[in-house]
């Protein structure tokens, strides 16, 4: 878990830093680039806490042929997967509210060098948590019959 303004605020630069070199790969226009970077940052830095899952590359069973190694590779990335919506969950019952997002997967060496993590650990996800300010209004659900496949 991360809560240091120093921590927080080297893993958002450095993350700002990747992001701007994509924007701009983008060609989008300098003020955006700016605009976005900018917000990027501060949702890191405002957060009260943050907590990176990582997969752990070196925990994965090796395989000699490439099906059951990307077998092997996409059950390491569901485990962390459900291990962030139990985080979530946690979070929840004990009243804090919480926001996953997968930048991390876009910024791997920025993040590894700025929480100083082994190669073997792959960024997967940054989970935002504290108290909400204000609970979200619950969103329209499609009724459970449009979204069911019965054979």
């Amino acid at each position: 878990m991360l809560t240091g303004v120093d921590v927080k605020a080297r893993l958002a630069e450095g993350m700002a830093a990747e992001f701007e070199h994509d924007l701009l790969a983008d060609g989008l226009p300098a003020q955006e680039i700016e605009k976005q970077v900018i917000r990027s940052k501060k949702r890191i830095q405002a957060a009260p806490a943050l907590i990176m899952l990582c997969m752990d590359t070196s925990e994965m069973n090796s395989y000699p042929d490439d099906k059951r190694r990307e077998a092997e590779r996409m059950m390491a990335v569901q485990s962390v997967a459900a291990a962030g919506q139990q985080l979530l969950l946690a979070a929840h019952a004990e009243g804090l509210g919480g926001v996953w997002v997968c930048s991390p997967l876009f910024a791997p060496q920025a993040v590894r060098a700025a929480l100083n993590l082994d190669e073997s650990l792959e960024p997967q996800g940054m989970y935002f948590i504290g108290y909400a300010a204000a609970a979200p209004d619950a969103r329209e659900r499609k009724p459970l019959q449009a979204i069911l496949i019965e054979r």
